[in-house]
């Protein structure tokens, strides 16, 4: 992939989030490194872009807590917090808005808004896609498996909208069955119900993690070798293991209602469901050298969690399905030697998505000279450097 991006952020638009009590950027197809002290608001714009995507954002903050001044004073405000942006999609423009708005008996509402109308989660999903890495991804590899799980599932929400939705039902359904069986006195007959609803919500939710990863499997082998080093991915979970091994998604759904019903005791015991997707692991070990990831070196587990996003990103370019992606690096020159910078750049200006980076100096983007465009960040304050 070469030339301009395909998916690019023209204007963004930011009033009361974090500490940005407004920002204005106007913005051509380069991509956009703010770079400034810690504390300066850098990460809270990239954050500002997630709210667009579905979930919470790359903090996972609530509704108030992105507010300006904080959820106190976001509490006892008309409007929390807004985000707007303009995008560029195929030469289609694509007008995007993201809130908080206060409810009629004091709560608070996410509203969301795509060329004017209002949108679900899942239609903004699909009208801009986004991957990012931030730091607290840097030791994913070496931590547990819901940190990995939950980066797997992002991915997949990147290609397959409709997964947030069912990872969302397929725990509603897994806290109301664990409720029952602690209970002791549940209706065997509504238990069943509740086992059906998680088993086709399992079983949808393990196909769209087996497609995801085989479609990332294409990319990275695509990928040239180079300065982001190839991971081989592999997933621990029984569904996910029946797929794999050609499993009908029918006979899929079906033996993991069984099993739920034939569990019951175990898992009122234990006080939650032994198996399931929901106890999934995603496995990544580093190809060339044969070694998990966890054992890798920090500078080296950094270098494969871009590779896969990288992998992902193109994924998602050459899925018909889906399309471009955003790629947010937040902090990005961190464990990056000068060399992996300059590989990265030049990846990220072939890629079919705006970048957006962050960092602490702006000589962390020399690599980068006349292709990207520079902001300076500081005290919440955003200007174009000189």
């Amino acid at each position: 992939m070469s030339g301009s991006p395909r998916l690019w952020c023209a204007r963004l638009t930011l009033a009361d989030f974090r500490n940005h009590a407004a920002l204005d950027l106007a913005l051509d197809a380069r991509p956009v490194c703010l770079y400034g002290p810690n504390g300066a608001g850098k990460t809270n714009i990239l954050e500002a872009l997630t709210q667009i995507a579905p979930g919470r954002g790359l903090r996972g903050a609530g509704l108030l807590d992105v507010a300006g001044g904080g959820a106190e004073l976001g509490a006892r405000r008309a409007r929390a917090w807004v985000v707007s942006a303009r995008f560029i999609s195929d030469e289609t423009e694509i007008h995007l808005g993201v809130g908080a708005d206060s409810t009629p008996d004091g709560g608070v509402k996410r509203v969301a808004r795509l060329n004017g109308g209002p949108a679900n989660a899942g239609e903004l999903a699909r009208a801009v896609r986004m991957s990012w890495v931030v730091p607290a991804m840097d030791r994913l590899f070496a931590g547990g498996a819901g940190d990995r799980r939950r980066f797997l599932d992002r991915l997949v929400i990147g290609r397959a909208s409709e997964h947030g939705a069912q990872s969302a039902a397929y725990e509603r359904a897994l806290r109301e069955r664990q409720r029952l069986l602690g209970e002791g006195r549940a209706d065997p007959a509504w238990l069943s119900g509740l086992e059906r609803e998680m088993a086709a919500h399992g079983a949808a939710i393990a196909a769209a993690r087996v497609e995801t990863l085989l479609l990332l499997d294409a990319a990275i082998a695509a990928r040239p070798e180079g300065a982001f080093p190839k991971a081989a991915l592999a997933l621990a979970g029984g569904l996910e293991a029946r797929f794999l091994a050609g499993a009908r998604s029918a006979d899929v759904e079906e033996d993991f209602a069984d099993m739920l019903e034939a569990t019951r005791a175990r898992d009122a015991a234990a006080g939650r469901a032994l198996d399931g997707p929901h106890r999934s692991d995603l496995l990544v070990r580093h190809a060339a050298k044969g070694m998990e990831a966890a054992q890798c070196s920090t500078g080296e587990q950094k270098a494969l969690l871009i590779g896969i996003a990288l992998a992902h990103t193109r994924a998602l370019a050459d899925d018909p399905g889906a399309g471009p992606a955003l790629m947010l690096l937040d902090e990005a020159g961190a464990h990056l030697d000068a060399d992996r910078r300059a590989a990265l750049y030049d990846e990220l200006i072939a890629g079919a998505g705006q970048a957006w980076l962050t960092g602490t100096d702006r000589s962390l983007f020399e690599a980068f000279g006349a292709r990207a465009q520079m902001f300076e960040v500081r005290d919440g304050a955003v200007r174009p450097a000189d």
